[in-house]
């Protein structure tokens, strides 16, 4: 009885390493790599996009809040225009004078 459960075992531990290393011998290879190289490119690419999407949402969000304190959407720059500076806690009631058009 002690015998055959070593066996069994061993046997396992046999077929364990043998499916291992024929994915490591498999990993490798040309057709390996060039698998690998893709998956790569593809979880780049749903980054790149989740990254691109979460900052489109962040930008919406705060135009939204900046809209909501201030009495509506400002064109920046626009000659003559009062503008705000936006302090750590939101806009403040600070306002400027723009003549030049540009940015002060």
């Amino acid at each position: 009885m002690r015998g055959a459960i070593w066996f069994v075992v061993g046997a396992g531990a046999g077929v364990y390493a043998m499916v291992k290393g024929r994915r490591a011998a498999e990993a490798f290879t040309a057709d390996g790599l060039r698998d690998r190289a893709q998956a790569l490119g593809v979880g780049a690419r749903i980054f790149r996009d989740e990254l691109a999407t979460g900052k489109a949402e962040k930008e919406l969000e705060l135009r939204e809040w900046i809209e909501a304190r201030t009495a509506g959407p400002k064109q920046i720059g626009a000659a003559g225009a009062g503008q705000r500076r936006l302090g750590l806690t939101g806009p403040e009631n600070e306002t400027q004078q723009n003549t030049e058009g540009s940015t002060p």
